[in-house]
């Protein structure tokens, strides 16, 4: 039996600058809604950047769908991402480019990995 992958971060933000000498991460302009004046609205850029750990020595597979009210939530993101160890820290970097807000309102957004469910939460969208 494997374990679950467990998620140690979720952030949205304008940029990751990685330290070529040391690897270290630097998040730049965490945000957690976004708010718009005329919709539907185009965001230009995000990202979404996550850590997890406890994942099975390997090829994986994670994917982010986002839907609005009772809507079935569509994918936006799949990505391929290898795991050495069940004990590393993997940080994810995933660039997110142009994306639609028909409405305000509260968007779901789901994490899976693999096909499993990791994260149900949830992106708030203002006029």
């Amino acid at each position: 039996m494997h374990s679950k992958p467990q998620l140690l971060a979720w952030l949205t933000c304008d940029g990751v600058h990685i330290d070529p000498a040391s690897g270290k991460h630097t998040i730049l302009g965490i945000f957690s809604n976004i708010h718009g004046h005329k919709f539907p609205m185009f965001h230009p850029f995000m990202i979404w950047f996550m850590t997890i750990t406890d994942c099975a020595v390997g090829a994986h597979r994670l994917k982010i769908s986002m839907g609005y009210g009772e809507t079935t939530p569509s994918p936006l993101l799949e990505r391929p991402f290898e795991s050495h160890s069940p004990l590393d820290r993997i940080n994810l970097i995933n660039e997110i480019r142009n994306l639609t807000f028909e409405q305000p309102g509260e968007y779901t957004l789901l994490i899976e990995i693999d096909d499993e469910l990791l994260l149900s939460t949830n992106i708030v969208v203002t006029q």
